[in-house]
């Protein structure tokens, strides 16, 4: 690549394509704050010449799950078309063309933007399958120096992937620039690819697709049990193939096959296994294309007013029951992949016959897809939600005894295979995580700057203090990081008493505490397994004591003498969402879904929850003043167990503060909850203790009448009034007087008579039961 000559910020973004992909970038950008220029064709019918682009963006606004963080990002979305307003791109800098691939509409499209755009502006195709030569083939030097692929992944606000592609004339400050700006602000993670057919992640996953389904239909083997096997035994998705087949749609199979077939060398592993099976192809035809069609290898059959689920029978194409094969157990289920591969039957049989060709051909791309090994694993990781990258489960496997069953089953054995020998493709060297490199040495593993791991402090420190269900640790410059560590994160004692025993040794030591973790969620809430454990056996003084113990050990954290700042990310609910609100404050990742969730199961808020609700809402500069509307607000939300679906739309419902940040990288998420915690430390003071007028039995009787309206509509169940009835109880102040004042500790023990009663009521008992046996709740 020429020199770096780009250093112009991104300010404006034009999304050429108003297609599923070109929108949800667009809606990205949007949620990123950064204002966004939509443009399609002018329809052939109608007199809106904009409909395409606006349709798009009103649709965008109704699907499940969001492209949008939250309604106000969609106003930053200005929509038009090519033919009226494509000299607007020159007010933009960075232009995203995501249009139908192909070679010669994508042309004609770049000729017009040499005429209208800005000299320096970054263009980029999002093609999966064109390479970046053809695609700049007659285009100027400039424009050859601005242009490069950006491959997002579908959808693009939720996959975390990015292959950036650069040609041989791409500016190196445009490519940075680029990359700088969708790993800060759109969050996601870059991963360089080369100019190769079907980049990194669908090479590998296409392949793996594909040999997945010729070896279900060869060796016999059903869908569910295909799924079972090569699910979460693998560590992927845990729909499993075919449910994943479903969900991305069985018509785009074909297509996706002939892209590579039609550009990938004839001598290519893929071209040996690509095949389509007529069963699939009639599928097709007649509209089962999976969730989006009639149904798919799975459908749900409503006959008569029932719900069954049924999969296709491979052999005869008929639908039946789905079963659960129940074929995969002991450590192959837990995710030993050399027990897997090694079990006798068809398990092992189909097994090896999926993961031995996935593995050696993901091999074979190395350098000639992505430079290193790291690559592919980061591709398969973020693009296809695979829990380890081919490398890393070759390295689970064993390199020499996966090269071993290669030989034995006559499949190739990639050259990085034989070189790796038998050492592995990761090690850790003196606390530093190496990969093994086409070079035959090893390499550290090197994070972007602005990049904190807590996986990587543990590499080289011991924690600071531990128990069984939480560990601090020393995060450097004097902060501390506080992990939950029990299964979902769930809250329980132990964590409550490290908490407790945190408080004096940051104090004594360190500066700081961020509380924070790298599970697949912040935190589920307290442990209803222990809970409901001693409700059976009648136990409620000790009920009673985790609550208090609770209560003590968040309220240790807000008035400690240093900064608390909490850092969460995807579901933070019940004591998990406590906890964020009795931080000084939060660092939130942009995919947060918090939520005081506890009316769900037959509870109340237990540890503050309550009173800080109540006390963010009293302060919003927005909300009206008085008793009243802070206490309906607060019922409104907790009463309907409310979960936010964005840390954008947490701050519209008071979880988070308008002060609170927001981390659009996950993996930024740790260091920006550092700087926030270090940012406060000078001249620290902890907040001073709320007091309350709450509008009291008035108060109380309003919202009663409320639930009582929803519950003759239909819309509340009896317990649900009752649950409400108590929360109304705790959020008007109990039986106070208007003009009383109610201190913090007042409002804590509101919370424990209120929780006490509830957890008595044999109602919420079985609320608090199903859950725990189904994860859904009772509407009882």
């Amino acid at each position: 690549m020429p020199e770096n000559t780009q250093t112009t910020t991104i300010n404006k973004v034009c999304v050429i394509g108003a297609g599923t992909m070109g929108a949800g970038i667009a809606a990205q950008v949007a949620n990123a704050g950064i204002p966004v220029l939509l443009l399609d064709i002018v329809p052939k019918d109608g007199d809106n010449r904009n409909a395409v682009a606006e349709g798009a963006v009103a649709k965008m606004l109704k699907t499940q799950p969001a492209p949008f963080m939250s309604k106000r990002a969609a106003k930053l979305v200005e929509t038009g078309n090519i033919e009226d307003h494509l000299d607007k791109v020159a007010e933009c800098d960075w232009i995203v063309e995501a249009i139908i691939e192909r070679l010669d509409i994508k042309q004609d499209l770049y000729s017009k933007l040499e005429e209208v755009r800005t000299a320096g502006t970054a263009v980029s195709s999002n093609t999966s399958t064109i390479p970046l030569a053809q695609l700049t083939d007659g285009r100027s030097d400039a424009f050859k120096n601005d242009f490069l692929i950006t491959h997002f992944f579908n959808p693009p606000r939720y996959m975390r992937l990015i292959e950036i592609v650069a040609g041989p004339h791409s500016d190196a400050g445009t490519v940075e620039m680029v990359k700088e700006f969708v790993d800060r602000k759109l969050g996601k993670t870059v991963v360089d690819a080369e100019d190769s057919p079907g980049f990194i992640a669908n090479r590998v996953g296409t392949f793996w697709i594909q040999q997945a389904v010729n070896s279900a239909f060869d060796l016999g083997i059903s869908v569910e049990e295909a799924d079972e096997i090569g699910g979460r035994p693998m560590g992927v998705p845990k729909t499993g193939l075919f449910g994943l087949i479903d969900l991305i749609g069985i018509d785009l199979m074909p297509h996706l096959m002939k892209s590579l077939t039609s550009t990938l060398p004839k001598d290519d592993w893929y071209q040996q296994i690509a095949r389509s099976e007529p069963m699939i192809e009639a599928m097709i035809e007649e509209g089962y294309t999976g969730r989006k069609g009639k149904g798919g290898f799975y459908r749900i059959n409503r006959e008569g007013g029932g719900k069954v689920k049924e999969a296709k029978d491979l052999k005869s194409g008929e639908y039946r029951a789905a079963a659960r094969p129940g074929l995969v157990r002991g450590p192959a289920a837990k995710g030993d992949l050399k027990s897997l591969i090694s079990m006798k039957g068809k398990v092992g049989d189909y097994a090896w016959s999926v993961l031995g060709p996935t593995l050696s051909y993901a091999a074979s791309i190395v350098p000639e897809a992505t430079a290193t090994v790291v690559g592919v694993d980061d591709a398969m990781k973020l693009g296809y939600n695979w829990k380890r990258g081919p490398f890393e489960m070759i390295d689970a496997i064993g390199a020499a005894h996966l090269v071993e069953r290669l030989k034995e089953s006559d499949y190739p054995v990639p050259p990085i295979l034989e070189q790796v020998g038998d050492k592995t493709f990761y090690r850790v060297e003196d606390g530093q995580l190496q990969y093994f490199g086409t070079d035959g040495q090893y390499h550290d593993v090197e994070r972007p700057e602005g990049v904190l791991l807590l996986e990587d402090v543990k590499r080289t420190s011991e924690p600071v203090s531990k128990n069984g269900s939480a560990a601090l640790w020393d995060i450097g410059d004097g902060v501390v990081a506080l992990e939950f560590t029990g299964k979902m994160n769930a809250l329980d004692e132990q964590v409550m008493k490290l908490i407790q025993q945190a408080v004096p040794l940051v104090k004594s030591d360190y500066k700081a505490l961020v509380v924070y973790n790298e599970g697949s969620n912040f935190s589920a809430g307290a442990n209803l397994g222990l809970a409901m454990f001693a409700m059976n056996i009648a136990a409620w003084s000790e009920v009673e004591k985790s609550v208090r113990g609770g209560q003590a050990a968040y309220k240790a954290l807000k008035y400690a003498p240093f900064p608390v700042v909490s850092a969460p990310f995807g579901m933070a609910l019940g004591g998990g969402c406590e906890i964020c609100l009795n931080s000084d404050a939060i660092q939130a990742h942009a995919e947060t879904y918090i939520g005081l969730v506890e009316t769900g199961v037959g509870i109340i808020p237990g540890w503050g929850g309550c009173g800080e609700m109540i006390s963010r809402w009293q302060e919003n500069p927005r909300h009206p003043n008085g008793p009243m509307p802070a206490v309906s607000k607060s019922f409104e939300i907790i009463s309907t167990a409310t979960v936010v679906k964005s840390a954008a739309e947490a701050k519209e419902y008071g979880f988070l503060h308008h002060k609170d940040g927001i981390t659009m990288n996950r993996d930024r998420l740790l260091y920006d909850a550092k700087q926030k915690a270090l940012s406060m430390v000078d001249g620290y003071e902890a907040p001073e203790k709320p007091e309350y007028r709450l509008p009291g039995p008035s108060g109380a009787a309003a919202l009663k009448l409320a639930v009582e309206s929803f519950h003759n509509r239909g819309m509340a169940t009896e317990h649900d009034v009752t649950v409400a009835e108590e929360l109304a109880y705790v959020l008007t102040g109990g039986n106070t007087d208007p003009i009383d004042v109610l201190s913090e500790a007042d409002m804590l023990n509101l919370e424990v008579e209120a929780f006490m009663r509830l957890v008595r009521n044999p109602k919420s008992q079985l609320r608090v039961e199903h859950m725990l046996e189904t994860g859904k709740p009772l509407r009882n």
